[in-house]
């Protein structure tokens, strides 16, 4: 089976399940592991690498009050490919080539190959797509085994927080300028580390926030994920933040409890590294129960 990926989330779930072999084309985006950089691209993005915040979100509402959208398919390098398989996704108009589009590609390519669109909304459903996946790519028992390791991770994560005495006050924030709140399965990560998000609603869509929003959820932990940022791209916007009226009051800011985390590998992307998303996150808001997890950078505190 030839495969190509038009998610990086769905890249990762691919690797994970042993189909790299498979795997003949990706995004411009798809950067993890490693090694998938190398293959061919078979998208590009309407977005320019130098914009700044606030222009990446003016251009991202513009596209989408319009029904533009932002990235788009490289057809010759697609038909070069001859994939049986195509893994996209019709849950964010932002992150990926729109549904349509893709449809109307794969009737017209060699072979009809088909179209697997993942629209995950939990944390449990997100575990679900891994078995979609192997399920069309012929190895169900694969992906089981993979998805009970998994659950086992998050089992864990859940039977400690069990414990906690006190619950903070969190607020995820996945875009500065303007501030978003979380969205989809990020509250329920929260409430799996042992917080209480109070912004984000689980199973909806993150949604621009009013300042003042933020000021009256009086977190007492901020975690700033921007979505497909990483934590150098964040911390150039990080001052932003500390120009909004009332900053410095927040109990967050005041006890130190600020964290970056790189938004472009964990939070946003639906994939296996949800799981480390929450240890990451379990780790930072209760570090006395939740071990750092292994082998990645800890959440980085900003210290006020």
């Amino acid at each position: 089976m030839r495969i190509v990926s038009l998610l990086p989330s769905a890249t990762e779930i691919i690797c994970q399940l042993g189909l790299e072999k498979s795997l003949v084309g990706v995004t411009h985006e798809c950067d993890y592991p490693p090694h998938v950089r190398d293959l061919p691209k078979v998208t590009q993005t309407l977005i320019p690498t130098d914009a700044s915040s606030l222009e990446i979100d003016q251009l991202v509402r513009e596209r989408l009050k319009n029904n533009r959208a932002l990235y788009s398919l490289n057809l010759p390098v697609l038909e070069q490919l001859r994939p049986d398989l195509i893994i996209t996704q019709a849950l964010c108009d932002v992150c990926a080539v729109a549904e349509a589009e893709v449809t109307a590609a794969a009737c017209n390519l060699p072979g009809h190959p088909r179209v697997l669109n993942l629209e995950p909304m939990s944390v449990h459903e997100v575990l679900s797509t891994l078995i979609q996946v192997g399920t069309v790519a012929g190895i169900p028992e694969r992906a089981t085994e993979i998805v009970d390791q998994l659950r086992s991770r998050i089992d864990a994560v859940a039977a400690r927080s069990q414990t906690v005495s006190h619950r903070p006050k969190v607020v995820i924030l996945e875009w500065i300028d303007p501030p978003f709140s979380c969205g989809h399965w990020s509250p329920e990560i929260v409430r799996l580390a042992g917080g209480d998000e109070q912004l984000g609603r689980p199973g909806i869509p993150s949604q621009t926030l009013d300042w003042l929003q933020v000021i009256q959820a009086n977190p007492d932990v901020i975690v700033i994920a921007c979505c497909g940022f990483n934590v150098a791209r964040t911390l150039v916007d990080v001052d932003i933040l500390r120009t909004f009226s009332g900053w410095n009051d927040i109990p967050a800011v005041k006890a130190n409890q600020v964290y970056v985390i790189d938004g472009n590998a964990y939070f946003s992307r639906p994939g296996p590294r949800l799981i480390e998303s929450l240890e990451l996150l379990a780790h930072a808001l209760h570090p006395d129960i939740h071990p750092a997890p292994i082998g990645i950078p800890p959440a980085l505190r900003l210290i006020s």
